[in-house]
């Protein structure tokens, strides 16, 4: 009987390895939330820097403003005081008000000597005031406006006939009077009026130099061939046209004639 021996001869018994999955961590993942996480955090704390700047910024501008107001005006004005010659305070504020009563006083008496001599230049009758520059009039009595209105004056223009002869056509200036009054004027036509047209210079009388109807219906004279009276030219009031004498129109000249004298006021500037 053959006996075997089974002892060295063991069974081949698989061997079966226990195989576990190994837990794949996506890295890519973990640091893009880390680095979002980092941005989040790191704009907040600049919106706080930022809120804290500007805060600290406002309140120092409302703490500047308010010590303006409270320091900064107070010394501007106790200058502007001070420059004045004004002293608030102290024994000097009497002695301040008292000067500036007397310097009150004296002034008053000087605006009260000026309006005395002013009303000694005014005269006690009528009297026209002749604005050349804005070709006006204004018409008083007892010192009183009674009327105004346009009229016109030198047109200050120079007329050349030859060397050492020339006529200069400007209202003259100054404090006049009334020479004398008329009604139905007639213009005595003088030299310049001739050669301004470009017309032959006649003789002294000849009936060419009498011209009628071109004055208005009054003139008064101031003297040397001046003259306030009415015109054609209507239209013109208010325009510096003339060639020296003051033009009015129809309506004012008719006052001016019934309100002033012979020997009244004429003040031309």
């Amino acid at each position: 009987m053959i006996h075997r021996d089974y002892s060295d001869n063991t069974a081949a018994t698989p061997q079966v390895n226990s195989y576990k999955p190994m837990m794949v961590v996506n890295t890519s993942e973990n640091s893009s939330e880390g680095a979002k996480a980092k941005v989040t955090f790191v704009s907040i704390l600049k919106s706080i820097l930022l809120y804290f700047f500007w805060s600290v910024l406002l309140l120092a501008f409302i703490v500047g403003i308010g010590v303006f107001f409270l320091f900064g005006i107070p010394k501007i004005q106790d200058r502007r005081i001070s420059q004045a010659g004004i002293v608030w305070g102290g024994s000097s504020d009497e002695t301040t008000i008292a000067a500036i009563a007397d310097e009150t006083e004296v002034a008053e008496k000087k605006i009260k000597s000026y309006n005395k001599q002013l009303s000694l230049l005014v005269p006690k009758t009528s009297y026209i005031i002749i604005n050349t520059t804005d070709n006006e009039f204004r018409l008083y009595t007892d010192n009183r406006l009674i009327r105004e209105g346009k009229c016109s004056t030198g047109k200050n223009t120079i007329l050349q006939k030859s060397e050492d002869k020339k006529w200069v056509f400007k209202t003259p200036k100054g404090a006049m009077r009334v020479r004398g009054k008329t009604t139905a004027p007639v213009w005595v036509k003088p030299d310049w009026a001739f050669i301004e047209e470009g017309l032959p210079v006649p003789s002294a009388r000849h009936s060419s130099r009498y011209e009628y109807g071109s004055l208005g219906d009054y003139a008064l004279t101031l003297g040397d061939g001046y003259m306030i009276h009415g015109t054609l030219y209507q239209r013109l009031l208010g325009m510096p046209v003339t060639h020296g004498c003051i033009r009015l129109s129809d309506e004012d000249l008719e006052a001016v004639y019934n309100t002033l004298n012979t020997g009244s006021k004429v003040f031309i500037y």
